[in-house]
This record gives C-alpha cells, sequence and structure tokens, in this order.
C-alpha cells in the first residue's frame, strides 16, 4: 500500500488542527508552515476535507479553517478518503468490483483481507488519538515486532 503524499499532507494538517487547543481557526499559511507542506498544494487539500466534512472555513481576518467535528470522532480513514477516495483499490477499481480466473483466482480475497486489515487500522484510529500520542494497543502492538521497521 502507498500514502501518497496528498494523504499524508491531510492528516498532517487534519492533526495541527486537531493540536489547536483554542476554538480560533487556523490559517492555511500556519498550517503549511508548522507542517512544511506547500501552501497552494495544502490549500486545495484542505477545500477536499472541507467538502469532505472534516473541516469548516471561516473568511476574513479572524478567519481560517477548524475541524468540523471533535479530533476524536475523525478517523485517519476519514481524512485519506477525503483527499484521495477508497483506502484500497487494484488499479483504481475497488477490490469487489473486480474478478480473476485460473491460478490468480485466489487474488480476489487476498486483495479483500488486505482492504480488510487497512480499514480495521485507520477506522480504528483516530485524529485524538494520533495528536496525544495515545495509539490504540493493537496498533501499538504491531509496531512492536522489530520487522515491522524494516524494508524487505
Amino acid at each position: 500500500m502507498r500514502i501518497s503524499a496528498r494523504a499524508d499532507y491531510a492528516v498532517r494538517a487534519a492533526l495541527q488542527l486537531a493540536a489547536s487547543r483554542d476554538d480560533v481557526p487556523l490559517k492555511a499559511e500556519s498550517i503549511a508552515d508548522s507542517q512544511d507542506i506547500p501552501h497552494k498544494f495544502l490549500e486545495g487539500i484542505l477545500n477536499d476535507m472541507r467538502r469532505g466534512g472534516l473541516v469548516v472555513s471561516r473568511r476574513g481576518g479572524n478567519g481560517g479553517y477548524r475541524l468540523a467535528r471533535p479530533a476524536g470522532s475523525i478517523s485517519i480513514a476519514d481524512v485519506i478518503r477525503a483527499v484521495d477516495g477508497p483506502l484500497v483499490s487494484v488499479r483504481g477499481v475497488r477490490p469487489p468490483e473486480l474478478s480473476y480466473t485460473g491460478p490468480a483466482e485466489s487474488l480476489l480475497p487476498l486483495w479483500i483481507a488486505l482492504r480488510s486489515n487497512v480499514r480495521e487500522i485507520l477506522e480504528g484510529v483516530s485524529l485524538a488519538d494520533v495528536a496525544s500520542s495515545q495509539l490504540p494497543a493493537d496498533v501499538s502492538a504491531l509496531t512492536n515486532d522489530p520487522g515491522a521497521w524494516t524494508n524487505p
């Protein structure tokens, strides 16, 4: 699975908003600077997140962006879907829409299992979890395996 730059930037921007202690909106420039995200690129991402119902924006001198609902109710999956679409696809097609024959026939259940595991992790972790460095125990446990940190 590959996490796009767009998804990475969106999650980082959402985490910056989640970590904001005040209910004061943050300016896109401030988010971009604090997370080292290209400002113009971030504007498009924030617009996608606004259309996805994850952030709200306010214009003017006191304007900016803030989360549309509590950080604990927004999953990492919600953010990725808002900017990139489905979490797992094969050649841009969702797994249930695929079919294989012959020796490749069991690829479909493999892709479905992969999608299920990705969903379980990304839907089970909220912005509040990451912003507070309190990942769920089952997610943290996956990182305890030294092999998880190496590239084959």
